[in-house]
């Protein structure tokens, strides 16, 4: 029996939010199936997308979201977006009797991905393969939007967007509402003038035309919801939005309580203007940005590929080849990642609820948990999850996503672990009366099973909550093409070198965990004491310019120790080994 949808509404705050929203929204977009004569996929679409019609009467499928940005930053997508407006009712409003004089300036370049797009959306056919008719590509409904698709991912093209993304529409390739975009014109994205830097300019931002905007678009989307679960929110952690995302989730709380408000805090590894005046910025921005939106929030997780404090290195994915500074690598990274960690609440059946997810992790006052993930999970094609779990030996195979690495002798509160896209693996060896098993995983009869007993060997008795589903994230253009080239087109490790013209990877295995640990709490003591022993007053005095005032700064901070301290308990958690942490 099909579970009752529960819709989410997804808040992204900030421009490097929006880049790693954009990749997971285009991963999302790739796994649509409008075939009525196939299985219902195991995610459910309808949890994060809605349907409605325009004005023509087509009907549209666009993303629950509510994406906010700065001036500057769309480039060459409009903020009402295309899909009900063409452009040319705007134009036939001008009812003014007089001349009129028109001023025209070039609209910025698109590039090749874009302009494939542009033809795709207008129904011509590009050169590069051969095609379903125009008029196909021309319905309107669910048929053209799967031909779209469909097209889209045949095209194929090794799109080299690296030295051409600048902004986060560079590479959407799906329509938005218009009520999905906000931009705050008070606010520059590019230049030195009217900046949002600093934690105290967010929180006052968000008042008067801009709160009433917001509101209304909020208002919009959850009166059409029947079952809303809640919301997930993305926001930059170092910069402005920071103040700006603590209020946004402080006007969730006080506006929709009784739902889930999960926030994940973004960061890049490298800031584009990175100044020492600016780092410290970001610095003072994450660490009132986790405490203010940890305190509003069902559960908050911080997100970046970063190593963490004091110039730690990017974990190392073996089967990745990314450059850790391009925004359009390392947000693709997450989202491949976010993907998977969402997964527990869109699942069409034995779903987990926002808030159960949040229960289960948020104990003893812990809401900022971390995350993991391999990416991709090492599998070889025909093998089996034994198989692959007992070749990563007595290290866990994923990495650290939050900047908050594992240590030996850490506890574990809680977990949540989602392996997806295990699609035609065995779960378990299927060995012959008989048989001796290799291991004990290969003697296990469930893959719930088998990952189960993998991860509770590193944590023997740590609450732990699972969720397998098949169905991989499909990989289509403009996804970059980081992977080694040891993957097959499934992202499955190949037994010997690539061959000739081996397509590219065009779905990959993840491996998430969601953890609260006390490896948190030097990730939270580090950040804490980064920023007290820093003399905001005589080394940033414009920081507090337009708030917080000096008293709440330091009551921040100190919230912020405390935080950490949630995190150190001597019997309430399982350690990794059988070495103890050394009381501080």
């Amino acid at each position: 029996m099909t579970g009752v949808c529960r819709e989410v509404i997804t808040l992204q705050l900030g421009h490097y939010s929006n880049f790693v929203g954009t990749h997971w929204w285009n991963l999302q977009d790739a796994s649509l199936c409008y075939d009525p004569g196939s299985a219902l996929p195991e995610v459910q679409s309808d949890s994060v997308f809605r349907e409605g019609q325009t004005p023509g009467g087509s009907v549209t499928y666009t993303p629950r979201l509510i994406a906010m940005d700065l001036k500057g930053s769309l480039r060459t997508l409009r903020q009402e977006g295309s899909l009900y407006d063409p452009g040319g009712a705007a134009a036939a409003a001008v009812t003014w009797p007089g001349s009129v004089t028109v001023h025209k300036h070039s609209p910025p370049e698109k590039n090749c991905f874009l302009e494939d797009l542009e033809k795709l959306d207008k129904g011509q056919i590009l050169t590069e393969a051969e095609f379903c008719s125009a008029s196909q590509l021309q319905g309107s409904g669910p048929l053209g939007i799967d031909s779209f698709n469909n097209q889209l991912t045949r095209v194929q093209k090794n799109y080299r967007l690296e030295g051409s993304v600048t902004v986060w529409s560079d590479f959407l390739r799906l329509h938005l509402h218009p009520r999905s975009v906000v931009v705050i014109h008070q606010f520059n994205h590019d230049g030195e003038a009217h900046r949002l830097e600093t934690f105290g300019q967010g929180e006052s931002a968000l008042q008067g035309a801009l709160l009433d905007e917001l509101e209304d678009r909020l208002h919009f989307f959850v009166e059409e919801c029947d079952y809303l679960q809640g919301f997930q929110v993305l926001c930059d952690l170092e910069d402005g939005f920071a103040g700006l995302g603590s209020k946004v989730t402080e006007l969730l709380q006080d506006s929709y309580s009784g739902r889930g408000i999960l926030t994940w805090g973004v960061a890049p590894v490298i800031h584009r203007d990175s100044t020492p005046a600016r780092d410290r910025y970001h610095l003072l921005n994450a660490a009132l940005g986790t405490v203010n939106m940890a305190a509003h929030s069902s559960l908050f997780c911080p997100l970046t590929l970063r190593g963490g404090l004091g110039g730690r290195p990017p974990p190392l994915f073996p089967l990745l080849s990314y450059d850790p500074a391009l925004w359009y690598h390392s947000s693709a990274i997450l989202a491949l990642a976010l993907d998977a960690l969402t997964v527990p609440y869109r699942l069409r059946n034995n779903s987990a609820p926002m808030w159960q997810v949040a229960d289960s992790l948020a104990v003893a006052g812990r809401k900022v948990v971390a995350a993991y993930g391999a990416v991709p999970f090492p599998m070889m094609p025909g093998g089996s999850l034994p198989d692959a779990l007992s070749a990563c030996a007595d290290a866990l195979p994923w990495k650290p996503l939050s900047a908050c690495p594992e240590a030996a002798g850490s506890r574990c509160y809680g977990q949540w672990s989602t392996l997806r896209g295990y699609e035609g693996q065995k779960l378990i060896s299927c060995l012959s009366p008989g048989i001796e098993p290799l291991t004990p995983l290969h003697g296990l009869h469930s893959g719930e099973d088998v990952l189960a007993a993998y991860i509770s060997s590193f944590y023997p008795s740590a609450p732990l909550a699972l969720q397998l589903v098949s169905a991989p994230s499909k990989l289509t253009p403009p996804f970059p093409q980081i992977f080694s080239p040891t993957l097959d087109a499934q992202g499955f490790m190949r037994g010997g070198a690539p061959p000739a013209g081996a397509p590219p990877v065009s779905s990959v295995p993840i491996l998430t965990s969601l953890q609260s640990g006390t490896a948190l709490r030097l990730f939270l003591s580090e950040l804490q004491r980064a920023a007290a022993t820093f003399d905001v007053r005589r080394r940033a005095p414009s920081f507090l310019s337009q708030g917080p005032e000096m008293a709440d700064y330091q009551e921040a901070l100190e919230e912020l120790r405390l935080l950490g301290c949630c995190y150190h308990d001597d019997s309430g958690g399982t350690t990794r080994s059988s070495s103890e942490d050394d009381d501080d």
